[in-house]
């Protein structure tokens, strides 16, 4: 496959897995009139642009008329240039630029935060950012650990602002009416929730030889927290999320949104056991790390959910590539970002319409973020720190099923394992002087 093909691919995915910017460049500044006097601006610092975080930037700028972009931040010098240049161009703004996301919370011209960075520096930075002063929308996962997470929670509770997590799909009507229509209890009892992702599009990452960051990436400030290892072009922006040391893989990537829906359709939150298995099945030589092949069983007591993913296969459950099943005595509810329909079980005689999106990508995520902050009222966020962690602590416990390689047990009052060697995986070891932030 050539690398042009390649690239559009990714981008693809991306687009996919995170909605995209596209359909909001190319808008001149007078499409977001109504004019807004500067001292109702929110002026937002975007930390980490080349993928989410730009999607989710210029998502904002469009979708809030009242915000305006300050400040951008990221190690690669490229990046910055090209979205300084397309902001430029889009909305007619020439923020500050910046390499360490440090300066950019010291500059008193930005009132919220976007961070859109590779998964293992969402706590730090948000608990930067918290302790700056400054509202935060992080990126999913909302950190790369069950300690994380948590302390990020602790963080906001601990200086007030607000915290939204990029679960775009908490805003989105379609979705939000599939919770509904379960709330009604015409599904009957559920005794399994499914989720799974099923990416097709995922080649194979070929082996390629360590080398020197390209010229205007401070790789050092890239690394961060994370071990010192020789640049390497697999690790760098888009394929970070296959590697142990930035992400946890299709399981936090993916499943952090299919999970949480999970979660949220059962209102559950701690499973009393977890169990997985996988492995590297369908490019077993690669470059990459986490799993390509995942199976992960979560016991809730009252009910089942089981999360799968696959690498290289487009065809997955329900003939969909991505989605969550409900399924009830009485029928079952397959949800997916095309909207949502009602399947009978065999032998009944109601029939269900089915429900087709109407709103889709993270507009409306960073509407509910904006209102929230506005009204200073962080009840009104749809998808606070606490959902965010929630979800990513259940995606983390199948991550540390899987490199353990037992069923684990969970004790929801201590918040532990049963397990020494699960226990070990919940906090993160930091390196290159970073440590995990106190409060």
């Amino acid at each position: 496959m050539s690398d042009s093909r390649r690239r559009f691919l990714r981008q693809s995915a991306l687009l996919s897995a995170g909605w995209g910017a596209g359909s909001l460049l190319h808008t001149p500044l007078s499409a977001r009139t109504p004019r807004i006097a500067p001292s109702d601006r929110i002026r937002i610092g975007a930390i980490g642009v080349n993928g989410m975080g730009w999607a989710n930037l210029t998502a904002m700028l469009k979708a809030n008329p009242e915000t305006v972009c300050t400040a951008l931040c990221d190690v690669d010098a490229s990046v910055l240039d090209k979205r300084m240049a397309a902001l430029g161009k889009d909305f007619a703004m020439k923020p500050a630029t910046y390499t360490d996301h440090r300066r950019l919370l010291d500059a008193n011209d930005v009132d919220a935060v976007i961070i859109g960075t590779p998964d293992h520096w969402h706590c730090l930075q948000t608990v930067d950012a918290l302790q700056a002063g400054k509202h935060v929308y992080v990126e999913k996962p909302a950190g790369n650990s069950i300690a994380e997470v948590r302390l990020m929670v602790a963080a906001q509770k601990r200086y007030g602002k607000a915290v939204q997590v990029g679960q775009w799909q908490r805003s989105n009507t379609h979705f939000r009416s599939a919770i509904d229509f379960i709330r009604t209890g015409k599904l009957g009892r559920i005794r399994m929730v499914k989720a799974w992702a099923y990416q097709g599009w995922m080649e194979h990452i070929p082996v390629k030889p360590d080398g020197k960051p390209p010229e205007g990436v401070d790789y050092a400030r890239w690394l961060g927290p994370a071990r010192t290892r020789p640049f390497n072009p697999n690790r760098f922006h888009f394929n970070f999320r296959w590697f142990w040391d930035y992400a946890g893989g299709l399981m936090t990537d993916w499943g952090v949104h299919l999970v949480d829906y999970a979660l949220l359709g059962m209102d559950a939150k701690d499973p009393l056991s977890i169990m997985a298995t996988g492995g590297k099945m369908a490019y077993p030589d690669d470059a990459a790390e986490t799993p390509d092949t995942l199976a992960t069983v979560y016991d809730f007591g009252h009910f089942v959910m089981l999360w799968e993913h696959a690498q290289a296969i487009h065809n997955g459950n329900y003939g969909r590539d991505h989605g969550i099943a409900y399924i009830g005595n009485n029928a079952t509810l397959v949800l997916d970002r095309n909207g949502w329909e009602v399947i009978p079980d065999e032998g009944s005689k109601e029939t269900f319409e089915k429900v087709k999106k109407t709103d889709s990508g993270p507009g409306p995520h960073t509407r509910n973020f904006i209102d929230a902050i506005k009204n200073n009222d962080t009840s009104r966020l749809n998808a606070p720190i606490e959902a965010g962690a929630t979800v990513a602590e259940v995606c983390q416990m199948g991550n540390i099923a899987y490199k353990t390689g037992r069923k684990l047990k969970w004790d929801a009052t201590r918040r532990t394992f049963d397990d020494a060697a699960a226990n070990n995986l919940i906090t993160p070891t930091y390196h290159n002087g970073y440590k995990l932030p106190r409060l």
